[in-house]
């Protein structure tokens, strides 16, 4: 269930339509906190995100949405960004528009893919953010986005710190990201992003995948997310447009149509086979 503050779309002041357009299409980029603990760390956020340009703010199952305590946090500079922020109770519906999706994350490990660092994500956003929806993630401040929060991601993102103290408030590292990005868009873009299939489109097809795998036994019913999560990181590599989606999936409608019709014509065969053993004479 998604709730909004207000029900009006957030409408730009003059003269700053160009502005955004030469800084990487910003109004194409969110930032999107999953399940933050505390209010005035949401209106920190929204503060940091509007010093850098960037209006649209994603709050997901929020422990405390204080609205009180989050306008204190954003201070009447950024009113404009908590008026218009959403706030969902699903973490797979909030990203369903979105077209790419990077995941802050503190940790590494064999679960995890190749992180980038702040400034070479920032350049891979003015790229893509260009003619794509773009969603910047971050998790919980006690424990950041666990494993199954980061599958719906294109790619990571770790804030380098200092070994003795590497703990980062939850608008710190939004501000970080958020700069990275603002300054990065200065330099335009070297080439031309197409169009990718969204979060909503890559769900149904991987759900779709993984039903098909595991009908063909490629994948373990029983632990089918580990395959399914080195099939995510291939894809997210690729990119998916929207057509390359379907085609995917007509090809798994194909597998799925064919396995059934092999199934049939083997019950019809065992069928005749029983048949022709019970007409043949019995001898006594």
């Amino acid at each position: 269930m998604k709730v909004f503050w207000r029900s009006q779309p957030l409408t730009q002041e003059p003269g700053i339509a160009s502005m955004e357009l030469s800084r990487a299409f910003l109004d194409n980029i969110a930032v999107v906190l999953h399940r933050p603990h505390f209010p005035e760390n949401i209106g920190a956020a929204a503060r940091a995100a509007k010093n850098m340009g960037i209006r649209h703010l994603i709050v997901v199952d929020p422990l405390d949405c204080d609205l009180t305590r989050i306008l204190k946090m954003a201070t009447h500079a950024a009113e404009d960004v908590v008026a218009t922020m959403e706030v969902y109770d699903d973490l797979c519906e909030a990203l369903a528009s979105f077209h790419y999706i990077i995941g802050t994350t503190a940790r590494t490990g064999s679960q995890r893919r190749t992180v980038l660092d702040p400034r070479d994500m920032a350049r891979r956003v003015v790229h893509i953010s260009r003619n794509n929806r773009t969603a910047l993630l971050f998790g919980p401040e006690n424990r950041g986005l666990a494993n199954r929060e980061l599958k719906y991601c294109h790619a990571l993102v770790t804030i380098p710190t200092s070994k003795e103290f590497a703990s980062l408030n939850l608008a710190q590292a939004v501000m970080i990201m958020t700069y990275e990005i603002f300054r990065a868009a200065e330099e335009p873009p070297e080439s031309f992003a197409p169009k990718l299939a969204t979060s909503f489109e890559l769900e149904a097809m991987y759900q779709h995948l993984q039903e098909i795998l595991a009908k063909i036994h490629f994948v373990n019913p029983e632990n089918p997310e580990y395959w399914m999560r080195s099939l995510r990181r291939f894809f997210s590599r690729i990119g998916l447009q929207a057509r390359e989606v379907k085609i995917i999936r007509g090809i798994c409608r194909q597998i799925e149509w064919y396995g059934e019709k092999m199934a049939s014509e083997a019950l019809r065969q065992a069928h005749a086979r029983d048949k022709e053993i019970d007409s043949r004479p019995r001898l006594d």
